[in-house]
């Protein structure tokens, strides 16, 4: 019984992590920190062009797969990947952005992020 229980609780992690990766502001937001070490959410703001709260909400969704982590630094919080980049999962994260660069939204992020300086 054990054994199936682990499956479970690995099929679920498994399922939440593509639900936040299937969302489209997701998905920008794990594109530019694929090309960023780390982001502040003032800096996720201004190259989304999307409210605080939406942000926030957003970053709490991958908070919680585990796939960012946050670090505060004064009144700034910054965030960044945790996941490892010989893991499999990055190996897939990095392929769904590839597969989404001919998009223009992600095209038109990369090129805002690169003139913030953190």
């Amino acid at each position: 019984m054990t054994q199936n229980s682990d499956v479970s609780t690995t099929s679920i992690a498994s399922v939440d992590v593509f639900k936040a990766l299937a969302d489209p502001i997701r998905l920008r937001i794990i594109n530019l920190l694929l090309h960023r070490d780390e982001l502040c959410v003032c800096h996720l703001i201004d190259v989304l062009s999307l409210p605080q709260s939406s942000i926030s909400r957003h970053l709490g969704t991958l908070r919680h797969t585990g796939l960012v982590a946050g670090r505060k630094d004064k009144l700034w919080v910054y965030y960044r990947m945790t996941v490892d980049e010989q893991s499999p999962l990055f190996g897939l994260m990095r392929e769904l952005s590839a597969l989404h660069q001919h998009e223009s939204v992600l095209a038109d992020d990369l090129e805002r992020v690169k003139h913030i300086n953190c």
